[in-house]
């Protein structure tokens, strides 16, 4: 790939790349987008596999969800990923980080606006208050390890990430919604 990186700063020994990049499977380059190869030979490049939602089939960039929340005064950020459901599909989750106690019908307000400005599809599920959003070292978003604890999945590379303690704040949810799903 042109764009490819080589290695990263202050990673001597290449281990942050190489999780970055490789994970597990070190024939394979992964770099977050899906990409797909045309019959001339040619690429597409579709975006950010790990900005998707797609319950109920429909496609949904997280930014899309992120706009709509923007508008809101007492949120300072957010956060939105997809847990898979007992059917097979994807549910919305999305976490808000507030700047001032939650008011009134917030959550209610917020998914009215997500109907309104986007569809039906991209209301979120579940909406909840956390204290924090994690980012990457380089002030990104980290949507792919709150996804997969949301899934029960272990989360790699925390050296990646600059503020990894937040996440224990969304095991526990996930710990939550699995006992709510399970009616525990």
């Amino acid at each position: 790939f042109p764009s490819m990186a080589i290695r990263f700063r202050n990673d001597p020994d290449g281990e942050v790349y190489q999780q970055t990049y490789f994970g597990e499977n070190m024939s394979m380059w992964k770099h977050g987008d899906y990409i797909e190869e045309t019959k001339n030979g040619g690429f597409v490049i579709h975006g950010r596999s790990d900005s998707t939602l797609n319950p109920g089939g429909v496609r949904i960039g997280t930014a899309e969800i992120y706009r709509q929340v923007e508008g809101f005064r007492n949120v300072e950020d957010c956060l939105a990923v997809g847990r898979k459901s007992g059917s097979g599909d994807v549910d919305v989750i999305l976490f808000l980080k507030m700047k001032s106690e939650m008011e009134g019908d917030l959550i209610e307000d917020v998914k009215r606006r997500i109907r309104e400005g986007l569809t039906p599809r991209h209301v979120p599920k579940y909406v909840y208050a956390v204290k924090d959003v994690p980012y990457t070292l380089s002030g990104k978003k980290v949507e792919v390890a709150v996804t997969r604890i949301m899934n029960g999945e272990k989360v790699d590379n925390l050296g990646a990430i600059s503020n990894p303690a937040c996440l224990e704040e969304y095991q526990a949810l996930s710990e939550k919604l699995s006992n709510i799903e399970n009616n525990i």
